[in-house]
């Protein structure tokens, strides 16, 4: 009879090897002998803990959406400094940014799963409780801010060869300054104000 502790650590290789597997394939490329294979067990024992490869996939990304969450930690009252560690989390794991990037590709016009709709609807709240103290403009929707700011924070994973395409026309081309451009962006739209009003003001 298998212990407990060594169907969990069945279920961890499988999680790990998928975490990979899309990240390198995305879905509809990822192939469940290869994650099998790479899990060290087989196919019949990966489909006793998921029934299909989509209900891994969506699994793993809630284990991500999760993970950078934690890691980044959204701060209504200082969004610029929130853009700023949603940047450095991504370049640090491009493969876990190529893992989301693959959802939303290949999961485009679906409804949202479970946990992304409540991770996004607290999100928000927070967003609407910073309008309401005075923090954040309120004529902004408290969705298009999360997601304005998301997609500034994010611009620079997975791309950042276009620097080096642009070669002598970049006045700096450190990492550095892709994070200050980051930061200073979402600064524009949205200042930091922990101390003071939306208008920077006491």
């Amino acid at each position: 009879m298998t212990s407990s502790t060594g169907a969990d650590s069945t279920r961890d290789r499988i999680v790990t090897a998928a975490r990979a597997e899309f990240a390198r394939y995305g879905i509809a490329g990822a192939r469940i002998t290869r994650i099998a294979k790479a899990a060290k067990t087989s196919t019949e024992r990966l489909y006793a803990y998921f029934r299909s490869k989509e209900e891994l996939y969506r699994f793993v990304a809630e284990e991500e959406m999760a993970a950078v969450a934690e890691a980044t930690r959204l701060d209504p009252t200082d969004l610029p400094e929130y853009a700023g560690r949603v940047h450095d989390y991504f370049l640090r794991h491009p493969d876990r940014f190529r893992l989301m990037s693959w959802g939303r590709m290949e999961f485009a016009g679906d409804a949202a799963d479970a946990a992304t709709q409540e991770t996004v609807r607290r999100k928000v709240e927070q967003l609407r409780k910073a309008q309401e103290a005075g923090h954040l403009d309120p004529a902004w929707e408290p969705i298009d801010i999360l997601v304005f700011v998301n997609q500034i924070a994010m611009a620079w994973a997975g791309q950042l060869d276009l620097v080096d395409a642009a070669a002598d026309q970049v006045r700096d081309p450190s990492l550095a300054a892709r994070r200050a451009a980051v930061v200073a962006a979402v600064q524009r739209l949205f200042p930091a104000t922990a101390n003071g009003t939306a208008d920077g003001t006491d």
